[in-house]
């Protein structure tokens, strides 16, 4: 194993650095403020070809893997975006671009791979549903064959980014649960436009993550051609623990970008606040905190480099992804948590940032998978215990 930083990586590092500190904390505050998606940003990423990391250079993208994209997000929140940019980069490069390059057919990735790598439009996925929940196996939503079409009916929920998409990810059953020869059997992909009708959607009020928009999705009888359907029918299951397990390493790296960046706000404030004749960051209740957050913070980032590198090479990830995204989940919360307490009062106020850190990373320790069900996951999977739910 090599652990040398690579001159590529600390290149990719210092010119997203370069490119993200011109859209800092103010400029994420505000966005926040009015609950606007970050427009200005997210073109200059698609212009300086960030949006297009992993689409190979025939499709005019980058041609990287997704360990280089875990580094992009990591700065992208470390300097000023915290977790939510890691939403932003589930939607477009992963539920769409990385997907479709894995699974869709050639006439798919010429498609939508160019126009994705430019940002000509972005993506998302629509997975959960209001009964289902994490039982993404127990999806309603149905799919039926109808000669050289589906006809798709069902409800979806939590579905970010709908509402500016132009194409998104579907999963329906095209044979349904009770039907099924087995419980992984049935489930299929779809790329759909949004905007088509026999689908709308309402948004959701929710505590943070407010530059990008959560919304109920209904869907009526939507007709999409068979050329539409990703890979074979009812193997869907198999393409899509392969995104799940890629939106678990973007989760993992805007969370371990906004976990240092409290840190950070927390040390600087530490070593300027006086108070009774010294100065706060002289004192181990300050300290230890924040010293044991930063050694947790760097062991979710190297369990996620080797989730990166294994998916990167085609092995399973699967393990190695949900433990990353669990400890750094709870290490970013934690750490925007003490950076709160470190400010104290300053720390509840929007004039020092922290609050929406705070606020935005909670979501994460949430989705896109709980905390419990990632300990289900490894108590399963890698102890072998039998399963408990």
């Amino acid at each position: 194993m090599d652990f040398q930083t690579s001159e590529e990586h600390t290149l990719i590092r210092e010119s997203v650095r370069q490119l993200a500190i011109r859209y800092g904390l103010e400029y994420w505050r505000e966005k926040d403020r009015q609950h606007a998606f970050p427009e200005e940003l997210w073109q200059e990423l698609a212009r300086a070809g960030w949006l297009g990391t992993i689409i190979p250079e025939r499709y005019g993208g980058a041609g990287m893997g997704l360990l280089e994209m875990a580094i992009v997000v990591e700065e992208m929140a470390a300097s000023g975006a915290g977790a939510t940019i890691a939403q932003l980069f589930m939607m477009t490069p992963v539920f769409g671009a990385l997907t479709i390059l894995r699974h869709g057919s050639e006439e798919q990735r010429e498609r939508y791979l160019p126009a994705l790598a430019r940002g000509e439009f972005d993506f998302s996925m629509a997975l959960t549903e209001p009964d289902a929940g994490s039982d993404t196996l127990a999806t309603k939503t149905l799919a039926r064959r109808r000669g050289d079409e589906y006809v798709i009916s069902g409800q979806k929920v939590w579905i970010s980014g709908v509402d500016r998409a132009g194409g998104m990810l579907l999963v329906a059953r095209t044979t349904p649960l009770e039907e099924a020869p087995r419980r992984t059997f049935g489930l299929s992909l779809f790329l759909v436009d949004p905007r088509s009708p026999g689908v709308s959607h309402q948004p959701l009020e929710k505590v943070g993550t407010h530059c990008v928009t959560s919304s109920m999705v209904f869907i009526d009888e939507l007709v999409v051609p068979k050329t539409a359907l990703i890979g074979e029918e009812g193997e869907g299951w198999k393409y899509l623990v392969d995104t799940l397990n890629s939106e678990r390493i973007v989760t993992t790296a805007g969370c371990v970008g906004a976990g240092e960046l409290a840190i950070k706000l927390a040390v600087d404030y530490a070593n300027a606040r006086v108070v009774f004749g010294q100065k706060i960051g002289r004192h181990q209740s300050i300290q230890f905190p924040l010293a044991r957050l930063k050694a947790e913070i760097e062991m979710a980032r190297l369990m996620n480099y080797k989730a990166a590198w294994l998916l990167d090479h085609h092995l399973p990830c699967a393990a190695e992804a949900n433990m990353a995204k669990m400890v750094a989940a709870e290490a970013a919360f934690n750490a925007c948590d003490q950076a709160m307490q470190t400010l104290g009062g300053y720390g509840f106020s929007t004039e020092y940032h922290i609050e929406r850190l705070w606020r935005d990373v909670r979501l994460f320790r949430l989705a896109p998978i709980s905390q419990e069900m990632v300990l289900n996951y490894i108590a399963q999977h890698v102890l072998g215990l039998p399963r408990s739910y």
